[in-house]
């Protein structure tokens, strides 16, 4: 019977913080709550660095991250004890052992870490330059919130196009480097020593950002940087364009998967049609 009720309760607790259904009011609950803690998490990390606010309010901010780690750790032990329900780690041992391998178990686990090393190694100057990894938490909201899951859909189906995107950016970016260190270098031996130095001025030009604090000063360094800067404003924004048009791609998806068909003649019921008077003059 006390088995019965644990199955009942592990199912319970797993269709809520895993499985999130459309009309499932407590599993959206839970995910709206969660991304409402880590929103206030990443918040407070922010802030904790203002001397004018962390200093004053420094036990409040103490009070919440011990809170908020808590509630990440026990929704992290719900998860490992939960997972076996998933076909991918129905094994009690080696399913979970792969669950925690898995990168969003990895995820939850490195946001609490830097807690529990800082109450068993308080005095380590280390564990306090890992508090960093607390942003880690930031990560977790691909879990709860659909349009991150959605875009994470986008770039994995994308990846081979995203790749060729990058890697001819990539290829601009060495070809303009190399190019305006030997058109600049003479002119400019402290700006452009070397052309991994000269990376930073072809960064900064295909971004179309320009800080400007390093410039060419040659008519051959000017007329190439003109040139670079033209290119950089179409190539740059390739992946943007290819993530863009993925996206759309998935929403319009999704929006398929919820049309109603006719069972009869497959027509779309959520298609607005136009109503033809049948009455005749």
């Amino acid at each position: 019977m006390v088995s019965i009720k644990t199955h009942k309760l592990k199912q319970q607790i797993y269709k809520v913080i895993e499985v999130t259904h459309h009309d499932d009011r407590p599993g959206k609950l839970f995910d709206t709550f969660m991304i409402v803690l880590i929103s206030l998490n990443v918040l407070a990390f922010t802030f904790e660095t203002v001397d004018s606010v962390s200093i004053p309010y420094k036990s409040y901010f103490n009070d919440f991250e011990t809170i908020s780690v808590m509630i990440f750790t026990l929704e992290y032990g719900f998860r490992v004890w939960t997972c076996t329900l998933s076909p991918r780690y129905r094994h009690p041992v080696l399913g979970r052992c792969k669950f925690i391998l898995s990168p969003l178990a990895i995820v939850d686990f490195i946001s609490v870490l830097p807690y529990y090393l800082f109450l068993v190694f308080p005095n380590l100057v280390f564990v306090r330059e890992l508090h960093l990894l607390r942003l880690a938490r930031l990560f977790k909201i691909g879990r709860y919130s659909e349009s991150m899951r959605t875009l994470g859909t986008v770039i994995s189906s994308k990846r081979e196009d995203l790749f060729s995107a990058l890697f001819t950016v990539f290829t601009l970016l060495m070809i303009s480097s190399s190019l305006m260190y030997y058109a600049e270098h003479a002119a400019q031996p402290d700006r452009y020593p070397n052309i991994p130095a000269s990376m930073w001025w072809g960064i900064i030009t295909l971004t179309s950002v320009g800080y400007g604090d390093v410039a060419p000063i040659t008519a051959i360094g000017r007329l190439l940087g003109g040139i670079i800067a033209v290119l950089g404003l179409g190539l740059v924004a390739l992946p943007t364009g290819i993530i863009a048009s993925g996206f759309a791609e998935e929403v319009e998806k999704k929006r398929a998967h919820l049309r109603r068909f006719c069972p009869h003649c497959g027509e779309d019921l959520d298609q607005p049609h136009q109503k033809i008077g049948m009455n005749e003059q």
